[in-house]
């Protein structure tokens, strides 16, 4: 196509980069004031103790909302909920075609279907090393490995350069489902020319490989083949190819497979929707698994992270309807542990230990997990294939970025950098360099709701988790004297055997009777002024006495 000299290829992230999860990118062609986007990716990450009742965060799309007319596309390079688990809540503001491969797409549906969108987002399913052109951008899909199937790295031809975004990847020579990664496409794109690659970050710290899913089966038939009692198996229920290895290692033990868990059985039905699962037995249901004898079921786990709800954590609490675990039963954790689920997973570890349940992880037993991500020598071999001229580090905290452009430089590559969500990067024409900085936030899904980041009720929440609550109460007459109260309830406030917290509260009862009736008549006719003298005296209150100013909601009754 014809070009202006004013055209520019900007790559844009808005999730994924200073942090990994949460992947949001937008690569840009054309003049500034009249660009043509496509985004690659919108993904999810996860609420932790600092968001207390938020479960799930996405990229706020704010820049590109504003641009939605220019959105050319959305194409999604694999499944994982940090790459499509924002397209149900985010498409109504964006309302751009989607593109993924029969399997991403199939879990896409489900997805806009439980959001009442299936009538309205449109998705076009490529095939597996197919092609699409939009506007200026012609792409390609490059067949790579991940820890789920049908992972897409994109060739993004453009007049101006042709970009390689890896999305998620490692080098396997044995997948065990799906091909291996094409590198005789990545070589022949490096022999083309390649402007910039856009790589995974994640184990750019870890030397060696990651690994072969193949050594992970072997392992776990192995580890299986040698327990006697039941046995649970947690992982990641995306990591389809882990949920092969387990199925098969159970059946060539003489086992059969109870899938526990809603993501299980999704994902095995969208594994099956594509072909996969070949030559498998049919799932035990978990009303009929009790009637097996010990050895001769195993117990396919969502919860390995340590989730509330998940099928472990139930079983570990003794909550599960139809599933017990004891003395002389076994769980094997073949997955890796998320940074910032520590805790809760130790919790459910200790919990099924507890009930004399034996623990297998990849601490005791490495051959039982491999990554999904690429280590350094894989990295190394990527880089040596493809021969960018920029690389532009992604899916990484900051630090992981930072390693990724020194190692790349290591490696030869002329220019490297490091952008932050929100920092806008010109690849060409000319030096690369972040020529722009838009806004790069996030929402929380809060009870279902759609709220900003530093919203007042996540505000409010995190400051009673800290400082506890006090509720006063009282009731007036119709002159503004007090008929009763006031009354003070605590909730989180500390004990204290030389200070009993009845006898705090009614010292706080004292001093915001005191707070009454220092204000004039005017003053106690406006229930604002009551509530707020009591609650102000209240907390000052609490801080002599706790050294913690509480949330204080003060409730006036009129007679």
């Amino acid at each position: 196509m014809a070009r202006s000299k004013e055209d520019e290829l900007v790559f844009l992230p808005l999730g994924g980069s200073n942090e990994i999860g949460m992947n949001f990118n937008l690569y840009g062609f054309g003049p500034s004031h009249a660009r043509k986007w496509i985004v690659v990716d919108l993904g999810v990450t996860f609420g932790d103790l600092t968001t207390p009742g938020v479960e799930l965060i996405l990229p706020d799309p704010a820049f590109i909302e504003e641009h939605a007319d220019d959105i050319l596309g959305i194409v999604l390079t694999h499944a994982h909920e940090d790459h499509i688990g924002a397209v149900a809540w985010l498409w109504p503001r964006l309302r751009a075609p989607l593109y993924a491969t029969p399997f991403t797409a199939y879990l896409l549906r489900e997805k806009l279907r439980e959001a009442g969108l299936e009538g309205e987002a449109h998705i076009t399913e490529v095939p597996l090393g197919g092609q699409l052109t939009l506007g200026p951008f012609e792409i390609e899909l490059i067949t790579l490995t991940h820890s789920i199937p049908e992972p897409n790295g994109l060739s993004i031809r453009t007049p101006l350069g042709t970009i390689l975004h890896t999305g998620d990847w490692k080098i396997d020579p044995d997948p065990l489902l799906g091909a291996p990664t094409d590198e005789a496409a990545i070589r022949r794109l490096g022999d083309e020319g390649v402007l910039a690659m856009i790589c995974d970050s994640t184990n750019v710290f870890v030397e060696g490989e990651s690994g072969s899913e193949a050594d992970v089966r072997d392992a776990l038939s192995k580890l299986i083949g040698e327990l006697k009692g039941k046995v649970a198996v947690g992982c990641f229920a995306s990591n389809v190819a882990r949920m092969d290895s387990v199925i098969r290692a159970a059946e060539a033990n003489g086992r059969r497979v109870c899938l526990l868990g809603r993501s299980m059985h999704r994902m095995a039905a969208a594994a099956r929707s594509v072909g996969l699962f070949a030559g498998l037995k049919d799932f035990v249901n978990e009303n009929e698994a009790g009637y097996f004898p010990p050895d001769g079921i195993l117990y396919l786990c969502t919860g390995s992270q340590g989730e509330a709800r998940a099928a472990l954590s139930r079983i570990s609490e003794g909550t599960h309807p139809h599933v017990t675990l004891g003395q002389g039963d076994a769980c094997i954790f073949s997955s890796r542990i998320i940074p910032g689920n520590e805790v809760a997973i130790r919790n459910l570890q200790n919990r099924l230990a507890d009930r004399g349940v034996r623990l297998y992880t990849d601490y005791d037993h490495p051959g039982i997990h491999v990554s999904g991500h690429p280590c350094r020598d894989e990295l190394a071999r990527m880089y040596s294939w493809a021969r960018p001229q920029i690389a532009v580090p992604t899916h990484g905290e900051r630090r992981h970025l930072l390693e990724h452009v020194a190692f790349a430089k290591d490696l030869q590559v002329p220019q490297a950098l490091a952008p932050r969500n929100g920092d806008m990067v010109r690849l060409a024409p000319g030096r690369a360099e972040i020529i722009d900085e838009v806004p790069a936030g996030r929402l929380f899904i809060d009870a279902n709701v759609v709220t900003v980041e530093h919203g007042e009720a996540l505000r409010e929440r995190r400051h009673a988790a800290h400082n506890g609550v006090i509720m006063v109460s009282v009731v007036l007459d119709g002159r503004g004297k007090i008929a009763s109260g006031p009354q003070i309830r605590a909730i989180g406030m500390p004990l204290d055997e030389e200070y009993p917290l009845d006898e705090v509260l009614d010292d706080l009862a004292e001093e915001a009777e005191r707070a009454l009736h220092r204000l004039s008549g005017e003053d106690r006719d406006l229930d604002d002024a009551v509530e707020t003298a009591m609650s102000r005296a209240v907390k000052k209150a609490c801080q002599r006495v706790w050294g913690r100013r509480p949330v204080v909601e003060t409730t006036v009754l009129r007679l």
